[in-house]
């Protein structure tokens, strides 16, 4: 059992970074990133599960949200910035012309995201159908952006028109052939943003999710549900998949906006292809690793080797951002009086020539006492973070439920949810709640299901469902 000396940190609590982004991409801009780890690391003797939220901050890059390059503003671009690659896949079917307003509203929204691009990044607009179509700038190729192009590509969204069906498997691959070309460099952040309005009906769920397998790790993609005809299990899907957000905006009048801050967040990516890296000793295990801010996503499952007890986690594309990930780590049993350290977690890039970069790392540490106080205290980011992993599960859980005509579950399940979100501090998610439910004591998580519920109240319970709230005041 390796032993070290203990860093000088308020007790249950095991705070560790470092930086080192200046050469992580292109120029001399690129954030830098840091790793705190917060944790009670006192086990009791035979305790087996360390629990730490990793925090992870990248601070310093040199656009934020689009600032210094957006084309509608006459700026003529960051010269600086990170090469990037971004394809727009709009929904063409034929149920983007119920009502009208649907397809006058993507054609906008695509527009908005337009101007928002900063000179020189690479693009193309897709339209969706059953098939995938490149409407600008065609012939497999990306345009840069300029003055020029901008309005090309306006004029070209301007052409379209709701015709078809749905598969939107084949956006996705259209896509991604699109960003692997030969023009768009290795490091560049490569992004997609696709709307739709209806289901995917015109393809079979399993050949959406091979397109969501061969795509996953080659790009970064926005999902978008227009109005309330379109699956939430299927947008959030494909965001989920790709690493992305997902949302639903039920007014189409509201769609430009969405696209606006879209687009400038992702012109303020700087570093693709970042990894959690965790390292683990002989004897000890990762059990499971979910980002937990801003939103609860899975990461487990998405494991890949990388050495000798090491794997890495995939996070995307950054910016000037902070994320927090729970890492649960099964540790073998130790004497009271032992300490070992449980894991290594490290931010990391691969370099074209396949060798890893170290951005930042921090330290799990375990420590088996006989002080009952000590081993029983929860750290609050942990417990924090739990809480609000559940307040999502029960939110689907719920509405499920409610949904099969199983009012008893779903009463249970949202009250459960009510409460959480009371615990947590969620007001956005509890305001949400309050539109399905009649709150009557949100403290003892006790509700009433409401007797009618817009649809576009319950989807969008549904598809928020997994957005978090920092801890506060720790």
């Amino acid at each position: 059992m390796a032993n070290f000396a203990k860093p000088n940190v308020p007790s249950g609590s095991n705070v560790s970074s470092a930086s080192n982004g200046s050469s992580a991409s292109n120029g001399s801009n690129a954030p830098r990133f840091s790793v705190d780890v917060y944790q009670n690391e006192f086990l009791p003797e035979g305790g087996r599960e360390v629990n730490a939220i990793v925090t992870v901050t990248a601070t310093g890059g040199g656009t934020l949200g689009g600032a210094g390059g957006a084309g509608g503003a006459g700026n003529t671009g960051n010269p600086e910035g990170a090469d990037a690659a971004v394809a727009l896949m709009v929904d063409c079917s034929g149920s983007m012309d119920y009502p009208p307003t649907k397809m006058r509203g993507a054609r906008e929204a695509s527009a908005a995201a337009i101007d928002a691009l900063r000179d020189g990044v690479r693009f193309a607009v897709i339209a969706g159908t059953h098939v995938a179509e490149e409407i600008y700038p065609g012939g497999g190729r990306l345009a840069l952006a300029g003055p020029g192009t901008r309005e090309q590509a306006k004029l070209a969204l301007g052409k379209l028109s709701a015709g078809g069906g749905t598969a939107i498997g084949s956006w996705l691959r259209l896509a991604d052939r699109l960003l692997s070309s030969a023009e768009v460099p290795a490091s560049a952040v490569r992004h997609g943003i696709l709307l739709t309005d209806g289901r995917n009906e015109h393809e079979s769920p399993q050949d959406l999710r091979a397109a969501l397998d061969a795509c996953a790790g080659r790009f970064t993609c926005d999902a978008r549900g227009v109005g309330t005809d379109w699956e939430v299990k299927e947008v959030t899907g494909i965001a989920s998949a790709l690493l992305g957000t997902a949302d639903i905006v039920a007014d189409p009048a509201h769609l430009a906006a969405d696209f606006t801050q879209m687009m400038e967040a992702v012109m303020g990516k700087e570093i693709a292809d970042v990894s959690l890296r965790l390292w683990t000793p002989l004897g000890s295990e990762i059990k499971f690793v979910k980002q937990v801010a801003p939103t609860v996503e899975e990461l487990t499952d998405r494991r890949t080797d990388a050495g000798p007890r090491a794997g890495d986690y995939p996070t995307g594309s950054w910016g000037d951002e902070s994320r927090d990930y729970h890492v649960c780590v099964h540790v073998p049993n130790a004497e009271v009086g032992q300490e070992m350290l449980a894991a290594r977690a490290s931010l990391v890039i691969t370099r074209p020539d396949g060798s890893a970069q170290t951005l930042a790392q921090g330290l799990v540490r375990a420590v088996w006492t006989d002080d009952m106080a000590a081993s029983t205290s929860i750290d609050p980011q942990v417990a924090h973070y739990t809480g609000q992993a559940e307040l999502a599960q029960a939110i689907r859980q719920g509405l499920d439920a409610r949904k099969a005509g199983d009012a008893d579950g779903a009463t249970a399940k949202l009250g459960r949810a009510v409460q959480l979100a009371a615990l947590c501090g969620n007001a956005d998610t509890a305001k949400l709640l309050s539109k399905v439910v009649d709150v009557v004591d949100a403290a003892e998580g006790t509700v009433r299901l409401k007797a009618k519920v817009a649809e576009a109240d319950e989807m969008t319970l549904e598809t928020r469902s997994t957005k978090t709230v920092r801890v506060k005041n720790i």
